[in-house]
């Protein structure tokens, strides 16, 4: 399959770097796109420095921060042009590890999306705050009470998606940002009869940098869930 890896990034200069060796060794023909909002930090300047290093690897710059979910969209848009058969969307930060790509690739032999999950195979997080935790465990098990989505972890940002799958959702009927974009698009995708797998994974909280979580995404969440819920019965979705 001809891959793209994606990764937004925002301020994420001392991560970025790590991120890419890794990709490249777990596949030096994976192609990685890295997606900046203007990072204050200069974390395109680095990405632009490693582009010498790396013919695979892109990056495409915005001019300022629009959130998490629009640089996906951007991302999906990004690899449906150019043909690609499977678009892999993972964090910048190495909480998610570049060596289950090839695992996850291979997995969309048999499943149309593949999600790195964390609570498949008991709870498989590190160095979260066990409040956090429960937060994330809690609004997993909520969503799947109200939505009805077949997935113990639908926030996860660790996906692999064949192509057919994003070229018939409708990316501009989606709005959301942060976790609910993650939920969001795995419902899109279930609800057009397309194949969901969890393969389990372990999630490292990220130790350099900080973290992007707010209390807004977790609010906007809430409000996504039930809006998802009420296309539902009344067959709005697209």
């Amino acid at each position: 399959m001809k891959t793209l890896v994606i990764s937004p990034t925002y301020n994420e200069r001392k991560n970025v770097a790590t991120l890419i060796e890794t990709v490249f060794k777990v596949n030096s023909d994976y192609h990685l796109l890295i997606i900046d909002d203007n990072s204050p930090d200069g974390t395109a300047d680095l990405v632009n420095e490693l582009q010498l290093l790396y013919d695979n690897l892109f990056l495409e710059e915005r001019p300022g921060k629009a959130g998490l979910g629009t640089a996906y969209i951007f991302g999906f848009k990004w690899a449906l042009e150019r043909n690609y058969d499977a678009i892999v969307q993972m964090d910048a930060d190495m909480s998610h590890d570049p060596n289950e790509i090839k695992v996850m690739v291979n997995l969309l032999g048999d499943h149309d999306v593949v999600i790195g999950s964390r609570y498949i195979d008991g709870v498989s997080v590190i160095h979260w705050p066990i409040r956090r935790l429960l937060l994330s465990y809690g609004a997993n098990v909520y969503s799947r009470i109200v939505t009805g989505l077949p997935v113990k972890d639908s926030t996860g940002g660790f996906k692999a998606w064949q192509r057919k799958v994003l070229k018939i959702i409708d990316f501009d009927s989606v709005k959301s940002q942060g976790y609910s974009f993650q939920i969001e698009m795995n419902w899109r995708a279930w609800q057009k009869g397309f194949s969901l797998h969890e393969h389990p994974i372990i999630f490292t909280d990220r130790t350099i940098g900080e973290s992007k979580m707010s209390r807004g995404i977790m609010f906007e969440a809430m409000i996504v869930i039930w809006r998802m819920r009420i296309w539902k019965i009344f067959g709005w979705h697209k």
